[in-house]
């Protein structure tokens, strides 16, 4: 079953492209998304985190894209482990390549990662009915485009990738995943955090503007995977955790105000930079928002003093 975009934007120049993560950098620090985007200082210091979550993402696709497009006997004949060896070893060399050869992780964090992988792909394959079915159910899409321009600015593309499109012949509903590696699992917290939860949430509108879907008949589910789980307890952990965050109309409008918002102070009207917008360095509560910026210790780009800390 395909969809095809309302939108022809083939070889379309002059249009500024933002995404999610442009978004929630300067939901969280405005300051941080100037220096980065507009003043171009991009910051990406690869980890083994990333590396290990690109490849599983890929791992988990391949498998899926050959259980639908042939058969659940043909991907569980996947040599999985191999497949993911495969696609960490391909991460790294890539990874290395942005450090200028740089190490950005060690030999002993690779294979424990790797064999972390394996152990939920095992679990994955054994329990997979109860995740993903093929009756009644068509895989759209692995790694979809999203590409609309901003109703607020036409010359304002919102790009981005969904993991994995189901349709349900049954319900005539789709369904919108993304996978999560985690080390074990999201609590209750980061459940409730709007810079995890948005991109969906952002997705689910996109995604039902762009293919002229009614927004009410998407579905979003997170397909977190964990790494770690406590076997010495009284209730087990499963290596796969399931949320579907909150998306209706309110979740949907108070974002879309948000994203309008960004859009309005960042770009002018033709998609180039807004130099005079506000960017104000904001650190978060206990400096939370500095933590993981390239730019905390750099008092030439963002100076320790203007910082606006959050009670």
């Amino acid at each position: 079953m395909a969809l095809k975009s309302i939108y022809d934007l083939t070889g379309v120049k002059g249009k500024r492209n933002i995404s999610y993560s442009q978004y929630s950098m300067y939901d969280q620090c405005p300051k941080r998304w100037k220096i980065n985007y507009m003043d171009g200082n991009k910051e990406f210091t690869p980890n083994i985190h990333t590396t290990f979550g690109t490849a599983f993402h890929e791992t988990l696709q391949s498998y899926l894209g050959i259980m639908y497009e042939d058969s659940a006997k043909a991907a569980d004949e996947l040599d999985l482990p191999k497949l993911l060896k495969d696609f960490m070893a391909k991460e790294y060399r890539k990874n290395m390549a942005i450090t200028g050869g740089k190490q950005f992780t060690t030999q002993s964090d690779m294979v424990e990662f790797l064999y972390d992988g394996i152990d939920i792909l095992e679990y994955f394959v054994k329990k997979r009915g109860a995740y993903f079915s093929k009756r009644g159910t068509k895989l759209i899409g692995i790694e979809m485009p999203i590409k609309v321009p901003m109703e607020c600015n036409e010359n304002v593309i919102m790009k981005g990738f969904i993991d994995i499109v189901m349709y349900d012949e049954r319900t005539d509903r789709y369904k919108i995943y993304d996978i999560k590696t985690s080390t074990r699992g999201w609590n209750k917290w980061q459940k409730a955090d709007k810079n995890k939860t948005s991109q969906m949430v952002l997705y689910k509108t996109y995604f039902a503007k762009q293919y002229n879907i009614d927004v009410e008949k998407i579905d979003l589910e997170y397909f977190i995977v964990r790494r770690k789980i406590a076997h010495d307890t009284e209730w087990p952990m499963k290596r796969i955790q399931t949320f579907v965050p909150a998306s209706g109309k309110p979740t949907r409008n108070k974002l879309d105000k948000s994203i309008e918002a960004f859009v309005a102070n960042c770009f002018n009207e033709d998609g180039s930079y807004n130099t005079e917008g506000n960017f104000p360095a904001v650190a978060g509560k206990n400096n939370k928002h500095c933590k993981y910026c390239d730019f905390r210790t750099d008092e030439n780009l963002c100076k320790k003093a203007e910082r606006i800390l959050e009670n």
